[in-house]
């Protein structure tokens, strides 16, 4: 009989530990399953900087967002390229912030505008450029973009509206503080860059 209840009271105490032990791993495996899920989500999340504290801006991923990134690039790019006034150290700092955002296609356009005189050509005639945007056609499959809009150049003497058609692609980089999508423009090129209309103003 005593030994009978020795041998219960093992299968019992194997029992219990099988049992520990088994719980033991559906929980880790649990936690485990539980982690890996909250990293994935968390790659996908879209975060912004509020005092050097990054905060996720909303629960979608960013490859939703994506689309709306390269648009918000490809704009300010044309907006810090084409919006200048007549002051040599503005159009400098507006060049410098434009060309984090593209390859040495950009630097290329800058160099020839440079060596044709263009941007001396604002600073005596004591233009100011505005760009508005029209649209940004945008094919995500190629990475290829084309932007239009309209570049207003207001003179002393008169106000010309260009229109303005450029194109190029779009690769994804690593973000920085001066490119914060991680977006860089590639092969940027102008397709279109003709006067729509020419007033002239009264200097009298």
């Amino acid at each position: 009989m005593l030994i009978k209840n020795i041998e219960a009271k093992i299968r019992l105490a194997a029992f219990v530990a099988f049992g520990s032990f088994l719980t033991s791993v559906i929980i880790a495996v649990s936690a485990l399953f539980f982690a890996s899920r909250q990293v994935s989500q968390s790659r996908g999340l879209i975060y912004v900087l509020d005092n050097n504290m990054a905060l996720p801006a909303r629960a979608a991923s960013a490859a939703v967002n994506r689309p709306q990134q390269y648009k918000g690039t490809i704009e300010l790019f044309h907006d810090l390229f084409f919006s200048l006034t007549p002051d040599d150290k503005y159009i400098e700092y507006q060049m410098k912030r434009a060309m984090y955002l593209i390859d040495e296609s950009g630097v290329e356009q800058y160099n020839t505008l440079k060596e044709n005189g263009y941007f001396n050509s604002i600073l005596s005639s004591s233009s100011v450029l505005t760009l508005t945007m029209d649209s940004i056609s945008l094919d995500m499959k190629r990475k290829y973009f084309r932007y239009y809009g309209k570049l207003k150049i207001d003179r002393r003497s008169s106000t010309v509206v260009r229109s303005l058609v450029t194109e190029g692609h779009l690769e994804d980089i690593t973000p920085s503080d001066n490119n914060v999508n991680g977006v860089l423009i590639t092969g940027w090129k102008t397709v279109e860059n003709k006067d729509l209309s020419d007033v002239q103003k009264n200097t009298l």
